[in-house]
């Protein structure tokens, strides 16, 4: 069954943190793992897993920062991983899956913005290689680790979405690379990959969401000029953050609520924003976020996940 996008009213809004939304949730006894975890919006959901008494894995391409990020957090280990990298995933799922440990909360949150062309595996453009297959290669290998009692993935997408559906005849730019249609075409990918996720892992109880943690000034934008952030209205002229962005605290909200809130049951797949189920866009206005037709189509969710298991060699669901 295909989630109707339209919100619940839940209580919550932009302006929520992840801690009032876990404010009367008890994560005490589960097994988290945030990829990204120990930076910007990443290091803001971890904190708030811990403090809701989850036990936090942060997998981290960079393990001494990452420990150094995460000194004086209990309840968080570290381990490597480089999402661009096959081997290094398989090595990483292969010593999660040795413990024994079911894992009830899966965030896909580490990725790259706007970089430079680059290319990684067998030539693989960096975003969709990083944010969506590397993720897609995680939640394959990390199958047999979902909690048999249920378990949620979370996929942080983006309202970059608007600006391209997946490019099927050039999926890794060939020809006439652009960073932000990159970009772009991974944050569809993200949706469209939460989408078929929970519709293959639903009868093993395992619910996936997508969710939109609205606009915040994190290291993920590395790789932007200052002087394009200005050009952009993200920041007036003294550096402050316009207005309509979120604090990492608030972006965080929307993803731990996808992954604990009882009103999403039943409701997988579901692209979310604001602690919400989002509704369709109506405008062009990313700020005002919503879900194009074409990141909920399940159609394209079925091709791209095929198409992934092709590129990746993994087919657990």
């Amino acid at each position: 069954m295909i989630t109707e996008q339209q919100k619940l009213g839940t209580g919550f809004g932009a302006r929520s943190t992840a801690d009032d939304v876990l404010a009367d949730v008890d994560l005490a006894g589960t097994t988290a793992l945030v990829t990204g975890g120990y930076s910007g919006l990443g290091l803001a959901t971890t904190r708030a897993l811990v403090r809701a008494g989850a036990h936090v894995v942060v997998p981290a391409r960079r393990p001494d920062t990452a420990e150094d990020a995460l000194r004086g957090i209990p309840g968080t280990e570290v381990q490597a991983l480089d999402l661009a990298d096959p081997d290094s995933i398989r090595v990483f799922c292969e010593r999660f899956l040795e413990t024994g440990r079911p894992l009830g909360v899966l965030i896909n949150g580490a990725g790259v913005m706007a970089c430079p062309e680059t290319r990684v595996g067998p030539g693989w453009e960096a975003h969709f290689a990083v944010n969506h297959l590397g993720h897609f290669a995680l939640t394959q290998r990390l199958y047999p680790a979902f909690a048999p009692t249920g378990a949620r993935v979370v996929a942080v997408a983006s309202s970059g979405h608007f600006l391209s559906d997946i490019r099927w005849d050039d999926l890794h730019f060939r020809t006439g690379y652009d960073r932000w249609l990159a970009y772009a075409q991974s944050k569809t990918a993200n949706t469209l990959f939460a989408l078929q996720l929970d519709r293959l892992g639903a009868d093993r109880g395992i619910n996936a969401f997508a969710v939109h943690p609205g606009s915040i000034l994190t290291p993920l934008q590395r790789h932007i000029p200052r002087e394009e952030w200005l050009a952009q209205g993200w920041v007036t002229p003294d550096g402050t953050p316009a207005e309509g962005f979120k604090t990492p605290e608030q972006g965080a909200a929307t993803a731990v609520w996808a992954a604990t809130s009882p009103l999403l049951d039943g409701r997988g797949g579901a692209y979310c924003q604001d602690c919400d189920i989002a509704e369709p866009a109506t405008t062009d206005d990313m700020l005002i976020g919503g879900v194009k037709p074409w990141a909920v189509d399940p159609d394209a969710a079925s091709r791209l996940w095929d198409l992934s298991c092709e590129l990746t060699g993994l087919s657990a669901f």
